[in-house]
């Protein structure tokens, strides 16, 4: 296990005033509530937006003449309440209270359903009612006292009544400073196990918990885990323009693109999940802004396909992370021992992917074999990337072999070239090697890694070390087999380039046929070899850097390559 814990609060003099509903987080979860609240992370999910509709008429503020001295006759209505207390560093919105004939009733709306109690009683959800008695102790530090309390349960239709006396003042006291300390202490907790709670929460995608598990001391034999880390806006679109003095807009909460005044693209902006942009293509501010408030990235190229950089917002989460990357992968022999597994897997994909694709010859893929297994006995890094280095060369070496006839293609290999590649096979490979280390860079930064130190590529100014390091063990198993794909199924052809003494590139043609071979392999789905599952070649990009991730912040004892059989 390394020793790189969070350290996120441990430095602040003071900590800022809790949103009540984290307080609630807490109560559901504490890992969702370290997330949430310490590392400012949130994942939307289907019930997080029913809740968000829920909620959409008392979230229209009610209009206060001077909002320095509540008044709450009987029959009038407060919506929307925000309130702080310094006293008990807490901060919170009430959804409604009313002014009743023997005091103040304050309501909160959810949007699901009672618990049943032992009688067949509706009763609140603990978390659901600790977070009104919050709500009241800052309504009492406002001088308002609360006679009734109630939770309105969308689905119920019914309020259901929670009790505020001082025995449960007392005990939301207690849990707040449980959550307080819980922050100070600056390490995630661990995460929940076979809890049904984990079904519902937003935040299973980024918490793992069977995965995590597994992670925090593999031993290597499989797991079966039911639910695969999915999130529930994994549907979007991609959307490429590559047509010169082509412009992207934002019309009507439509993403637009238009050509000399005619549209010849729209859609819906929550359906984009990334935009590809190719030389002379411009971006309107309102489209920026809308690809930054929903994290929409926008990767830049050149007319030639050379990747140049991108467009993010903010990372949600990185300081701790970061501090935890930047100690670890500055250590030699835990650099080794991550890089050791990444070209373990990767020498292993390679090795698949020739006798999936091709008949090569025994001998070779005997000796990839041992070169695989004699990974783990490296002693350096030099002798790391000799072992790569033998198992690349035997691999490029019979890669002709799962290419068909060119028949009349005019598409041949011979060796690996690049800068500048030599032929339209090493053109297509390089191409496919820039999108996916791009793809890598951006599931870092969006993590909250440092996509430029890694643990086996040398950190140089604009080089993604870490993604290039993650990349290793799916380059034969998306790029490649991209580039095998095209040309077997005659999908391109050596008319989709360009020679010249800058070297080989594709053209238009060739590049939309890429970028449709290449989406179809991302969405792809493989099954993971340690969990079961299976999810497009996307997602488990994600969840490898997920990994890493847990790794650095020493929830990890080390990194499992992705292999495949």
């Amino acid at each position: 296990m390394s020793d790189a814990p969070v350290q996120t609060q441990a430095g602040l003099e003071a900590q800022p005033p809790m949103p009540v509903r984290r307080l609630h987080n807490f109560l559901y979860c504490p890992r969702l509530f370290y997330y949430q609240w310490v590392e400012n992370i949130f994942q939307e999910n289907a019930d997080t937006v029913e809740g968000s509709h829920a909620h959409r008429n008392v979230d229209r503020p009610s209009r206060i003449e001077d909002p320095t001295k509540l008044d709450l006759p009987e029959g009038t209505q407060i919506r929307s309440l925000r309130l702080a207390s310094e006293k008990l560093g807490l901060v919170g919105v009430v959804d409604l209270i009313e002014g009743g004939p023997e005091g103040a009733v304050l309501i909160d709306y959810k949007k699901g359903s009672a618990r049943r109690d032992e009688a067949g009683e509706r009763v609140a959800k603990e978390p659901d009612a600790m977070q009104l008695v919050a709500q009241s102790m800052l309504l009492r530090e406002h001088a308002i006292s609360v006679k009734e309390a109630f939770v309105y349960y969308a689905a119920d239709k019914r309020r259901v009544p929670v009790d505020v006396s001082e025995e449960r003042t007392r005990e939301c006291l207690e849990k707040l400073d449980q959550a307080k300390a819980l922050a100070a202490e600056g390490r995630c907790p661990p995460p929940l196990q076979d809890d049904p709670r984990c079904l519902y929460c937003s935040a299973y995608p980024i918490c793992l918990p069977n995965e995590s598990e597994f992670w925090r001391e593999p031993k290597g034999e499989p797991i079966t885990v039911k639910r695969p880390p999915r999130p529930e806006d994994d549907d979007g679109e991609i959307l490429i323009v590559q047509r010169p003095g082509a412009q992207i807009g934002f019309r009507g909460g439509q993403i637009v693109v238009v050509l000399k005044g005619d549209t010849i693209r729209a859609l819906p902006s929550m359906q984009v999940r990334a935009v590809y942009v190719y030389g002379a293509v411009q971006i309107t501010t309102q489209a920026t802004h809308a690809f930054l408030e929903q994290g929409v990235s926008v990767s830049y190229f050149s007319p030639s396909g050379r990747f140049l950089g991108m467009l993010n917002g903010l990372p949600a989460s990185g300081v701790d992370t970061r501090r935890g990357q930047y100690r670890l992968f500055d250590q030699p022999t835990t650099c080794l021992a991550v890089a050791k597994e990444m070209i373990r897997a990767k020498i292993h994909n390679q090795r698949v992917m020739l006798m999936r694709n091709g008949e090569p010859p025994e001998k070779a893929v005997s000796e990839m074999m041992q070169l695989r297994d004699q990974t783990s006995e490296a002693h350096t890094m030099t002798e790391l990337l000799g072992l790569e280095g033998m198992a690349a060369a035997l691999y490029f070496g019979n890669f002709a072999g799962m290419l068909k006839s060119s028949d009349g293609a005019g598409v041949d290999f011979s060796s690996r070239n690049r800068r500048p590649p030599r032929d339209p096979v090493n053109a297509l490979l390089s191409m496919g090697y820039s999108v996916l280390c791009k793809e890598l860079a951006g599931i870092c930064h969006s993590v909250g890694l440092d996509p430029f130190l890694g643990v086996m590529h040398q950190p140089r100014y604009g080089r993604p070390a870490l993604a290039l390091d993650l990349m290793e063990e799916f380059r034969p198993l998306i790029v490649d087999s991209v580039a095998v794909s095209l040309i077997n199924r005659g999908e391109i052809a050596k008319d989709d380039f360009i020679s010249g003494s800058s070297g080989v590139f594709m053209n238009e043609d060739g590049r939309k046929a890429f970028w449709e071979a290449y989406g179809r392999r991302m969405d792809t789905e493989v099954s993971h070899p340690q969990f079961g599952y299976s999810m497009p070649y996307r997602r488990m990009l994600e969840v490898q850097a997920r990994q890493v991730w847990r790794f650095v912040r020493g929830e990890a004892s080390g990194y499992v390559g992705f292999t495949t059989r």
